[in-house]
């Protein structure tokens, strides 16, 4: 059976950078076989957490909207990535109110073992993406069974639609999908 792969973009923005990288690594994942489903947070309901934390007693978050559908989808996938754009060096505040709400999955038999980030920004350099990139491995240091596997950066990318003319990136998005 093919590995399961979840891959979230969490821009909101049309022509989305991020989102065009994530969708690289979407082809790259199923030209390898891969079992692939693709998230975009676009036009989702997701509220903050509360922090009343009775999900860690019922495994069950109290806020009834898209999130809980999404967090399904990760709990059940092997495989995660993630696609953010870059705001003022660290990740888009809708990716991280995702993760905040996911912390039902901290007590359940998840199967996310290596989590990846796809980030875009208009600056160039890591240390651009080191922030963000930081801020998942929090998440993810949550998670004994989970690691941050790798980051896939788009620097120097700011206009809409300008991913596709980075065919470096585009082919690291690419090669990241095929070698999940």
């Amino acid at each position: 059976m093919a590995k399961k792969v979840l891959i979230i973009s969490s821009s909101l923005r049309g022509g989305s950078n991020s989102e065009i990288l994530a969708r690289e690594c979407e082809k790259g994942a199923r030209e390898a076989g891969l079992d692939v489903e693709y998230v975009s947070l676009k036009n989702k309901q997701i509220g903050h957490c509360i922090g009343c934390l009775s999900c860690q007693k019922t495994g069950v978050c109290v806020i009834k909207d898209e999130a809980v559908e999404i967090m399904q989808k990760v709990k059940e996938a092997e495989t995660i990535v993630f696609a953010t754009p870059i705001y003022y060096y660290e990740m888009s505040g809708q990716m991280k109110t995702l993760l905040d709400r996911m912390n039902p999955l901290f007590p359940t038999d998840y199967a996310f073992r290596d989590v990846y980030m796809i980030a875009t920004a208009a600056d160039e350099g890591s240390a651009t993406f080191q922030k963000a990139y930081n801020g998942l491995l929090g998440w993810v240091d949550c998670f004994c069974k989970a690691k941050l596997s790798g980051l896939v950066e788009g620097g120097e990318i700011a206009n809409p639609n300008d991913a596709a003319d980075h065919t470096d990136v585009m082919k690291k998005a690419f090669e990241l999908g095929k070698n999940l």
